[in-house]
């Protein structure tokens, strides 16, 4: 018997044994191997911390809709990496120190590393059948990562990059 296991985008096939000619049902693997982890819900969530660093899977949320979006943020202490697994992402990314000067927009490729610089201002806008794979410092927390508020014309802005990255109606809903 043969059993498929789909996770994280990813397929694991599992085989049942044949030992002396009988078949056998595999053991579960213990945790202290191996650790399966998702996350099939809305919004951020991290699955494995370890040592010094963080894997968490960020999925659509509403609060990520573009027109939602009223600030950046930035790590001041560590650098971020982001891999659309899935749908549609635009990672913007903010040019300034203490204010932002100008917002960029990318297009996240599937499957492309995307690591933005410690210190960069950043956001990002999921389609809703979007999953991206984030990994971090563990130690990444509000308290080292300050957010810089958006004025209209930085919104308004925000908004013209989505629709020119995203020109079909629908894609960032």
């Amino acid at each position: 018997m043969t059993e498929v296991y789909h996770i994280i985008g990813f397929h694991f096939v599992t085989y049942n044994l044949l030992i002396y000619g009988k078949e056998q049902t595999p053991m579960k693997i213990s945790e202290t191997l191996l650790e399966i982890r998702d996350h099939n819900l809305a919004g951020y969530k991290p699955v494995i911390d370890y040592a010094n660093w963080r894997v968490a899977i960020l999925n659509f949320s509403n609060e990520l809709r573009a027109e939602k979006i009223t600030a950046l943020q930035r790590h001041n202490e560590t650098d971020e990496v982001f891999v659309l697994l899935r749908g549609r992402c635009i990672l913007f990314l903010g040019q300034g120190d203490q204010t932002i000067t100008t917002i960029h927009g990318q297009d996240m490729i599937p499957h492309t590393v995307y690591n933005v610089k410690k210190g960069a201002w950043h956001s990002h806008t999921l389609s809703e059948d979007a999953m991206v794979l984030i990994v971090e410092n563990r130690d990444t927390t509000y308290g080292n990562s300050p957010f810089c508020s958006l004025n209209s014309v930085q919104q308004e802005a925000l908004m013209e990059l989505t629709r020119s990255l995203w020109p079909h109606p629908g894609l960032a809903e």
